[in-house]
């Protein structure tokens, strides 16, 4: 998932905030520097990401893009998530997203000086450039993927996979409907972050890794 599905799905602290957003930044093995909070919310992005993969549904979809692009179809299929939980948010949440997402981008500012150097100048221009608010458009998505295809190796295909996404719409609609509250369900019943000193123990257990006691 994005970053908005992931902030969703996270508690509403600074450490929970900025331990499910880091599982995009953080590629490293050394849990034991970060705090019990902040590595229970680092396995509760990655139990996100776990659910999110192995959904029949989700890797349906990511069949839907053509065959030269399904390379880049988690990607683009994760930031139209996006845009699918905005256009639907009231299904959702009781809250208006307009005031949602500015309280967010609050917090996140405020959050900014405990987050790594390059995490810390994604999320600045998170909101400082109103990424979220662009997602609510088709076109925001579309943006946010040539945006990503500027600096990178793979210009044309990500350029390429955005002129794909209105054909898409639909149907990726579909099949966020159905997924995204069995996603709610899973990371509720899983509750990895209720007890940060557990979190390991039970993102085995939720994502079927019992016997497993690596990260």
């Amino acid at each position: 998932m994005n970053y908005l599905a992931h902030l969703l799905l996270a508690q509403p602290t600074p450490h929970s905030r900025i331990g499910n957003l880091l599982g995009d930044f953080f590629h490293g093995t050394r849990l034991e520097l970060l705090s019990p909070a902040m590595a229970a919310a680092l396995y509760n992005h990655r139990a996100v990401d776990w659910f999110t993969d192995h959904h029949p549904e989700v890797r349906a979809a990511r069949l839907l893009f053509s065959p030269q692009m399904r390379r880049f179809a988690p990607i683009a299929l994760d930031m139209l998530f996006d845009f699918c939980l905005i256009k639907h948010w009231t299904r959702f949440y009781d809250s208006d997203f307009t005031d949602y997402k500015h309280q967010l981008y609050f917090n996140l500012q405020h959050d900014l000086p405990q987050m790594p150097e390059a995490m810390a100048r994604t999320f600045k221009a998170v909101t400082e450039q109103d990424w979220f608010g662009n997602y609510a458009r088709l076109e925001g998505i579309q943006q946010a993927l040539r945006r990503m295809a500027s600096g990178g190796r793979f210009t044309a295909r990500y350029a390429a996979i955005a002129d794909e996404l209105p054909q898409l719409q639909t149907s990726t609609e579909q099949v966020f409907l159905s997924f995204f509250p069995q996603l709610q369900q899973f990371i509720q019943q899983a509750a990895i972050e209720q007890h940060p000193l557990l979190a390991l123990e039970r993102y085995n257990k939720a994502t079927g890794r019992d016997q497993s006691n690596t990260a």
